[in-house]
């Protein structure tokens, strides 16, 4: 008994342990990708531009720069890593898809799609500009990301870079985030006054567009600059995918149960929306019992890395209980 005890005790040690190995390793990505991005979106032009303008530009710094967890960063620069990939090359992609993820902040927050007026604590990018502002800042911030892809200090080869191009596109675009948005806006009733109630296959494909196809690019950037193998690349697949779900199960729940202070954004907002959700459709707590099961999922998903994808794992564990 005693040696069962210890076991235990070893374990949560090392739970411990790599929790705060996370810890570290998600800040220093995130001050990393901020320098990078800083450096990126400079006032001077770069070949083939002609001008930057300044208040575009000041705007796109302002919804890319200053904040955030840069999760999705981590993902790419944590599953590069499995493969050895130079940090600097995982970082660029990164960069990329954070310019996209900040860029569907920006157009989220309008008016015209959910009228939030906080962000990470502070106005939303068309509170602290104008909505024409806000809408060329996520225009730039996208084509952007593209630029960054297309760049060799991302990868030496054209053809690591083309694919990376192509997934990200794939991601953010009609079959991914935009098409996922789309299905969100329509279960809301926006196009019809009364739209069929979705189930629970329906929310999931929604959410797995919507939230779920950039935290999966996140994992398989680093599969693609690292030329993963066929089982190494399902591996990330299904870790990616996973996390995805579980992280807007847990952005949902945050939603009707968080502190609006610690989220930094109003909550309470999905019921008030009528947004189709994976807590609306199980109940909250079967909501929190298919979290976990999906944090067991994702982290299954990774054993055949080895020690290697602790972190990773690590990452699947802080999706699920964050607080904001």
């Amino acid at each position: 008994m005693a040696r069962i005890e210890a076991v235990k005790k070893d374990d949560v040690v090392k739970d411990l342990d790599i929790a705060a190995v996370f810890a570290d390793r998600l800040s220093a990505v995130a001050h990393e990708t901020e320098a990078l991005l800083d450096r990126l979106l400079a006032p001077v032009p770069v070949d083939d531009e002609r001008a930057r303008p300044a208040r575009l530009l000041e705007a796109m710094r302002y919804t890319g720069l200053g904040g955030g967890k840069r999760l999705r960063p981590f993902l790419v620069v944590e599953s590069a890593a499995l493969f050895a990939v130079s940090r600097q090359n995982a970082l660029m992609a990164g960069a990329a898809l954070e310019c996209v993820h900040c860029y569907s902040l920006a157009h989220d927050d309008l008016p015209a799609m959910d009228n939030d007026d906080l962000r990470r604590g502070r106005p939303t990018t068309h509170k602290a500009f104008d909505e024409a502002t806000a809408v060329l800042a996520g225009d730039g911030l996208l084509t952007f990301a593209f630029d960054i892809l297309s760049r060799p200090e991302t990868h030496a080869d054209a053809e690591v870079r083309l694919k990376l191009v192509s997934a990200l596109a794939r991601a953010a675009g009609l079959g991914g985030m935009v098409g996922g948005q789309m299905l969100d806006l329509a279960a809301e009733g926006r196009f019809e006054a009364s739209p069929g109630k979705l189930g629970e296959a329906d929310v999931k494909t929604l959410q797995a567009m919507k939230t779920g196809a950039l935290l999966r690019f996140g994992c398989l950037a680093g599969a693609i600059l690292g030329k993963a193998t066929a089982s190494q690349w399902t591996a990330l697949d299904r870790y990616g995918s996973a996390l995805g779900e579980a992280f807007q199960i847990a952005d949902d729940l945050l939603d009707l149960e968080g502190d609006p202070a610690t989220v930094g954004k109003a909550t309470g907002k999905d019921a008030a929306a009528h947004k189709a959700t994976l807590v609306g459709v199980l109940g909250p707590a079967a909501a929190h019992l298919r979290l976990e099961s999906l944090v067991a999922e994702a982290q299954a998903a990774l054993d055949a890395f080895g020690g290697d994808a602790d972190v990773l794992k690590a990452a699947a564990r802080f999706v699920a209980t964050r607080s904001a």
